[in-house]
């Protein structure tokens, strides 16, 4: 784990992302979050092992480039973002949506 999240794993996770390809993937246990573009792969599986309290058997990081986004003659980048599928131990699950 690097030094930069060693005391706050909460940073490292943004968001979980709700797609259609993302909620197919939970059938096969797998979820799938929007991270902080310098966390690693086990800065990644610590924070989600810690604040869910599952077991993390394998990650898949992507970092797609970032978009540009016009308004009107201002041109400029948003915000880096890094994706993570994480795959969980057989048994464990985390609850995405609240029952209400």
């Amino acid at each position: 784990m690097t030094e930069r999240f060693r005391d706050r794993l909460a940073d490292v996770i943004r968001r979980p992302l709700i797609t259609e390809k993302a909620t197919t993937a939970l059938e096969l246990n797998q979820y799938t979050f929007e991270v902080d573009h310098r966390a690693t792969k086990p800065d990644i599986k610590a924070a989600v092992e810690k604040l869910f309290d599952v077991r993390v058997i394998g990650i898949s990081t992507m970092n797609p480039p970032r978009r540009t986004r016009r308004v009107g003659r201002f041109s400029g980048k948003r915000a880096q973002a890094k994706k993570a599928v994480v795959r969980l131990a057989e048994g464990n699950t985390i609850q995405l949506f609240p029952e209400s």
